[in-house]
């Protein structure tokens, strides 16, 4: 029999229907395989792996040993903090010495500890309540209480594959945040690139909403990642973190002396080499490894980490620049015989050419830094400002300090009385032995 017009158009709606779904396969299928598809699956898929892996391991084990890890995964998420510091000294016994990973293992081993002590303490109650209903319930009793341990079971395994997923995600959020601002090229490790993909997967759904608020991290950690990549990113920058007031006292130890001498990591850095390569470098290790130096400089940098941020993009620190002596100043040899000049006009030349070769001279590469760190001042390749005239500069930096007054400031120095200092359109002027040593604000 031929079919009607009715089971014609019935066909046709049949096969219609098979296009549209077909679209929509493929429309699923294009979006998925297109990167911002792609990278929005990536985060779903991680959700969907961790409830169902954990629903079936719910209805699996039951509901008493999946509330006790439910339990624990609440306590470890409160206790992990103050016990992973606890625990820092500990694992710094047992070999760990970077004080970043001890940062990081702290309150993970922490985290894993209370859920493993909450897992061994469900397994006795399960065997207890596992027997009473075997041999003490009778069956029907049992074949209830099997059904409904198993179901719950399953509940509280979407509620831990839920919380474990919220976990992974802010970790996801927080460390990704600082792969991404030094992600370089092709050239970065797998982890990098795959931490920078589920970060900004997390971006693109939305998640990263659910991660934020669950964040433990301090401002300070984030604005110390915007400061590392703005210096990562953009090496030319390096130069004026050297200036940076906060940062005077610390570019002046050993450690950064050194690398900022090194010219295999200037090359480095100008090529913007990988992160991982940069730190890799023996100047890098040796203050990676310095825990006593990582100590000082995040306790430096800490209060000061909002401002240097705008610091290295604009140049102006609101913090420091009310302070005009802060900054390193670069002894000027013929501004300070000019001031000399118009100060003794009748001086003769050959009484300035003896005060240019002995005191002068001697100046020659001398270099001032004024820190704000107790208000420490440093004069490095100088003669003391008393020293006879002659004198050779001396090799080791002369430590003083400087005070601010109304009208200008006062330098005291090893071995000389308060030397009054007046600072002006980027030149600093120390009178001492009736003249006035010029000194420029270094570029």
């Amino acid at each position: 029999m031929k079919p009607g017009p009715a089971g014609r158009r019935g066909l046709c709606s049949q096969n219609l229907g098979r296009m549209g779904v077909n679209v929509a396969r493929l429309h699923f299928f294009g979006a998925f395989l297109s990167p911002l598809g792609y990278l929005k699956a990536m985060i779903w898929l991680l959700a969907l792996l961790l409830l169902a892996s954990l629903a079936g391991m719910g209805f699996r084990q039951g509901v008493i040993r999946v509330a006790f890890s439910l339990i624990g995964i609440l306590v470890g998420i409160l206790l992990a903090g103050p016990l992973g510091h606890l625990l820092s000294r500990p694992l710094g016994l047992v070999g760990f010495k970077n004080p970043v990973l001890l940062w990081v293992l702290g309150p993970l081993v922490a985290f894993v500890l209370i859920s493993i002590i909450f897992k061994a303490a469900a397994l006795p109650v399960h065997q207890k309540v596992d027997v009473y209903f075997k041999y003490h319930a009778g069956d029907l009793r049992l074949a209830l209480w099997e059904r409904l341990h198993r179901r719950l079971g399953l509940c509280l395994g979407l509620a831990n594959g839920a919380l474990y997923f919220i976990l992974i995600a802010t970790l996801i959020y927080c460390f990704s945040y600082w792969t991404v601002q030094v992600a370089s090229s092709d050239a970065d490790s797998s982890l990098v690139k795959w931490l920078n993909r589920l970060g900004t997967s997390l971006q693109d759904t939305g998640f990263v909403k659910v991660a934020k608020a669950m964040d433990p991290m301090p401002e300070s950690f984030y604005d110390a990642a915007d400061v590392a990549g703005l210096i990562y990113q953009n090496s030319l920058l390096e130069a004026r973190l050297e200036r940076y007031p906060g940062f005077l006292s610390l570019a002046e130890s050993p450690e950064f002396q050194a690398l900022a001498a090194d010219k295999d990591f200037i090359e480095m850095r100008q090529k913007q080499e990988p992160i991982r390569t940069v730190l890799d470098h023996p100047q890098i290790q040796a203050i990676i490894s310095n825990p006593d130096l990582l100590h000082t400089i995040w306790n430096t940098l800490k209060p000061d980490l909002a401002d240097l941020s705008g610091y290295l993009r604009t140049g102006n620190s609101p913090k420091y620049d009310s302070e005009k002596i802060l900054g390193r100043w670069d002894f000027n040899v013929s501004a300070t015989g000019n001031l000399l000049r118009r100060a003794k006009p009748n001086l003769p030349s050959k009484e300035m050419k003896k005060i240019k070769e002995l005191i002068l001279m001697p100046f020659a590469r001398a270099t001032l830094v004024a820190m704000p760190d107790q208000n420490r001042l440093l004069l490095k390749d100088a003669p003391q400002f008393n020293a006879s005239p002659g004198a050779a500069a001396s090799k080791a930096p002369q430590q003083g300090q400087w005070k601010s007054l109304d009208r200008g400031y006062e330098v005291t120095l090893p071995g000389s009385a308060d030397m009054p200092t007046t600072v002006d359109t980027g030149r600093l002027v120390i009178k001492a032995q009736g003249m006035e040593f010029v000194f420029d604000r270094e570029d």
